[in-house]
């Protein structure tokens, strides 16, 4: 198993590649919540996420034979990303098999670290048995993502970073896909202090670790939809497993709209941009996930910022619709002058501000004299959403809320 003598070891060889990355004091979340709250900011990690430590650490441990023949690997993204940017250091040539819909902005930069990139597969999970298939073909030395002591003990230097500069820390959140990256920062973080508590996420759509440890065996899920796409896969590794069993406290999920509010917050609040799996440690904080005194030391580890900005409109969107800050509404009106002015005018009253409007008199299920108005509509928080509608209902219009 994962030794924190390995941690140390790897220490020192990520050190010339890897940042030792900001841990910042967020007035914001610790108000919000009660508790410290220190944000682990791996987001300003080389290639943006925190891969790019057990990449570097795996392949600086291959024989020479092993560098000479190349490694090939399978990532969502992030991690394809560090074991390029580690290749191409080292002068070993890589392979990376990424799936068929891995973000563009992913890709690219894998491409532009210096990694041959094989688009395949539906998921991480598909895209990894082809990676396979190319190992015994080409020879190659295979970097998994997340089931190898190397690279967990080099994602593991990220725990070592939060205790040296903040020895207090009582909890630190972390998210959890394969679980390379909490079986490292646990191991570092126990290593350090057995009182530190260590809590998991997932995201509700790609929960395999509950059920494997509830069960005493891994869990394989069906498949993945999650918005958090770098933690997307259908089960933890082995080695992890066993890691994660020992020495992790709690293992808690979210939901996608957690994880849209949060990344929202962020963003809105700290100025500070993550992808889906970088939020959901915050999003477990933000909706108490688990629980915690006031004035606890947390620690959520924001793992990576390499979010598409596709799905961060998305995302974005999403995170607004939960907090009460855009709505989207349908009613009937008859069709004669004056009325959508006086639709115009209850939503003017009331505050709200009118992005768009949609007019439709040809709608087959209105009457003939009468027109279907939808309109997008940007609000101030829950409380006003609900006072507008009941002043529209009090007006005699039928709502109906579309998000």
């Amino acid at each position: 198993m994962l030794s924190f003598a390995d941690v140390l070891a790897a220490r020192d060889r990520v050190a010339e590649t890897a940042r030792h990355t900001p841990l910042e004091y967020s007035h914001t979340f610790s108000a919000m919540t009660g508790s410290e709250v220190h944000l682990k900011l791996e987001t300003f990690q080389r290639t943006g996420a925190f891969k790019i430590r057990g990449a570097t650490n795996r392949i600086a441990t291959l024989s020479d034979a092993e560098r000479a023949a190349g490694v090939v690997t399978a990532s969502a993204g992030n991690h394809a990303q560090g074991v390029a940017l580690s290749a191409t250091r080292m002068g070993v040539d890589a392979k990376i098999v990424m799936p068929e819909h891995a973000p563009v902005s992913k890709v690219e930069a894998t491409r532009s670290y210096g990694g041959e990139v094989v688009l395949y597969g539906e998921d991480y999970d598909a895209a990894a048995e082809r990676a396979h298939e190319i190992e015994r073909e080409e020879g190659r030395t295979y970097v998994h993502a997340f089931d190898d002591e190397m690279v967990m003990a080099g994602q593991g230097t990220i725990g070592l970073e939060i205790y040296e500069d903040l020895p207090e820390v009582e909890t630190v959140v972390v998210p959890i896909g394969g679980g390379g990256l909490i079986s490292g920062i646990a191991t570092a973080l126990k290593g350090r202090d057995e009182d530190v508590r260590v809590i998991g996420v997932q995201a509700e759509g790609a929960a395999s670790a509950p059920a494997s440890l509830e069960k005493g065996e891994i869990v394989e899920r069906d498949s993945v939809e999650t918005i958090a796409d770098g933690i997307a896969t259908r089960k933890i590794g082995e080695r992890t497993f066993e890691v994660i069993r020992e020495r992790v406290d709690e293992v808690v999920t979210v939901t996608d709209s957690e994880i849209a509010v949060a990344l929202t917050k962020l963003l809105e609040r700290s100025k500070t941009l993550v992808e889906g799996a970088g939020a959901v440690p915050l999003a477990a904080l933000l909706a108490e996930r688990f629980d915690y005194e006031d004035d606890e030391v947390i620690v959520p580890a924001l793992c990576g910022g390499n979010i598409d900005l596709n799905v961060l409109t998305t995302v974005i969107m999403r995170g607004l619709i939960e907090t009460g800050r855009y709505l989207r509404l349908r009613t009937v009106l008859k069709d004669r002058p004056g009325e959508l002015e006086r639709l115009v005018e209850i939503i003017s009253e009331q505050g709200a501000n009118i992005y768009a409007i949609e007019h439709d008199r040809a709608a087959r299920d209105i009457a003939l004299n009468d027109a279907e108005v939808e309109l997008d509509l940007e609000t101030k928080g829950p409380d006003h959403v609900e006072a507008l509608i009941e002043s529209l209902e009090a007006s005699g219009y039928e709502i109906e809320v579309l998000v």
